[in-house]
């Protein structure tokens, strides 16, 4: 029982020492270790000479100081240095006041603060030992093993190795510079992440922007962009959030995702889009778009999703398009399911249904491919189940079928037709353009014809042709069409329809850009300051 008595006691002992030291450790004084020369009066100490002192972990170095023991408190002057003992935490400046009750060391003028591979440079500095939070104003820089940052103010939260950087902030290593007003920066993983806009220029000359913010791994080279924008002299991507990974050359989009190719004026938009720069390979998918931008006219493309490939390289370059492909352009409109263009030459071929309107024709097959030359329809090849329906001026539906089709255009309208295998021709007779006499259909192997306005002008058809006219008084649904016959316009597409597609909104031309700033700002004078000037003339007016 008495050991047992006796073992309690001790272990009371022992813990009310352990609570005492932790007690007596968190409210110590400053203490004075060493000083060439000791001089006191009115309650100040002037310490003279190799001053070290010591608040519990940290050691404190200065030529000079004043200390106030009642107050537990210390003006360091000249060669100040604050070292701690157990963090890799060292501070320099020319003067400081350090208060040993809130454990808030106020450093002034050339102050350098050091934590392993981090330095902040600035003039002044409030680092609260407590919280281990070091906040500095009246601007400052951080240098690292990789990037040097700049700003107005900056608050530095040790424990976490977390800097903000707040007005006028510059990022700058030897790949990028950046520039933003609110920046979050992490010494270890060394991230950078912005709120609001964001601009950055690589060594290469790209522009990469932000409107709503950024994150950025400056050792991966890898970057997320909110409302953001990459740029060269070739590509322009865009997305509400985009990934870009530099090193792979590699960009990832979401929502509202537009590729630009500046040197075929093709810009590729959708829901969510994927790019491969080296290679320039584009995918794009939801709701997708293109835009080929000609001179005086632009050619729009909807399709489900779209594929792009334009590597110089390689002697294929396409864009395909597939599911539900709707094309409108001024002077033509078609649909299909899917579409293939070839850059190479301008061609666009279309696939499983398709129908093309121009103007007053419309033509369709199992698979049609057309070239634009001049910003104008040009040429159309058609291949099986060939159909071609024009109007004349009198809206009868002209009509011509066969194998294979070739149609060349002329300002826009059907000029030629040449008409290969099991050629069928069936159109309306008029007078003056005016009055419908009648009906020819004609089958012959090859059939050749001329239009001007949708009439026919001219026919050449090849051996052996057979022909009937049928005139007007008799003409119905059986000798009016040739089988096969489906004026299709409700299907047409329009601007309207694209429009309804996709909304896009176009990009600012001229948005803010933190690099347009001027570099110096010119202070403007205080209330006070110019009272003060105004006094002073009116001083020197009354002495006259």
């Amino acid at each position: 029982m008495t050991i047992r008595i006796s073992t309690l006691l001790l272990f009371f002992l022992i813990s009310f020492l352990k609570v005492a030291s932790s007690f007596a450790q968190e409210n110590s004084t400053l203490e004075i270790l060493n000083a060439e020369m000791l001089k006191g009066e009115r309650g100040i100490e002037r310490l003279l000479g190799n001053v070290r002192m010591r608040h519990q972990n940290s050691l404190i170095f200065c030529d000079s100081a004043h200390f106030f023991r009642e107050q537990n408190r210390a003006q360091l002057y000249g060669r100040v240095r604050i070292q701690d003992v157990e963090d890799p935490i060292t501070t320099t400046s020319t003067y400081a006041e350090y208060d040993g009750n809130t454990k808030i060391a106020k450093l002034r003028n050339k102050v350098v603060f050091t934590n392993q591979q981090t330095t902040l440079y600035t003039e002044f500095l409030d680092y609260n030992r407590e919280t281990n939070v070091a906040n500095y104003f009246n601007k400052g820089k951080v240098v690292d093993s990789v990037n040097v940052l700049t700003s107005e103010t900056g608050i530095y939260e040790v424990n976490y190795e977390r800097i903000t950087f707040q007005e006028n902030v510059e990022l700058v290593n030897p790949d990028y510079t950046l520039k933003s007003n609110d920046l979050i920066y992490l010494t270890i993983p060394k991230t950078a992440q912005t709120q609001g806009l964001t601009n950055i220029v690589s060594k290469e000359g790209y522009n990469l922007d932000a409107q709503q913010g950024s994150f950025y791994n400056t050792q991966s080279k890898q970057f997320r962009f909110f409302d953001g924008i990459v740029e060269n002299e070739e590509t322009r991507v865009k997305a509400d959030e985009l990934f870009y990974d530099e090193p792979n050359g590699y960009y990832e989009g979401k929502n509202d995702v537009r590729i630009l190719n500046k040197e075929r004026n093709t810009e590729v938009f959708g829901d969510v889009g994927k790019y491969w720069e080296e290679r320039k390979y584009s995918e794009v998918f939801g709701k997708a778009l293109v835009r080929r931008y000609f001179e005086t006219d632009t050619l729009f493309v909807a399709a489900d999703t779209l594929i792009s490939h334009d590597n110089e390289a390689d002697s294929i370059k396409y864009l395909l398009a597939f599911h539900s492909v709707r094309l409108v352009k001024s002077d033509l409109s078609g649909r299909a399911d899917s579409l293939y263009y070839n850059y190479a030459d301008s061609s666009i071929q279309l696939f499983r249904d398709p129908v093309l309107w121009n103007q007053k024709s419309q033509i369709s097959a199992d698979s049609m491919s057309f070239l634009i030359a001049n910003e104008k329809l040009d040429r159309v090849f058609m291949k099986d189940k060939a159909f071609a329906i024009m109007t004349d001026t009198l809206l009868n539906f002209n009509q011509m079928k066969g194998r294979k089709m070739t149609g060349y255009f002329k300002e826009g309208q059907m000029e030629k037709l040449y008409i290969e295998g099991n050629g069928e021709s069936l159109y309306f007779a008029l007078e003056a353009d005016t009055l419908t006499q009648g009906v020819n259909r004609i089958l012959s192997a090859t059939i050749e014809l001329t239009f001007v306005d949708g009439a026919i002008k001219k026919s050449n058809f090849g051996i052996r042709p057979d022909g009937k006219f049928t005139p007007v008084q008799k003409i119905d649904d059986k000798t009016g069409r040739l089988e096969g016959f489906s004026w299709r316009i409700e299907e047409k597409p329009s601007k309207n329809y694209m429009d309804a597609w996709r909304k896009v909104i176009e990009i600012e031309s001229k948005p803010k850009n933190l690099f347009d700033d001027p570099d110096v700002s010119l202070q403007m004078p205080s209330d006070g300051q110019i009272q003060k000037e105004l006094n002073k003339k009116e001083f020197k007016v009354n002495n006259l």
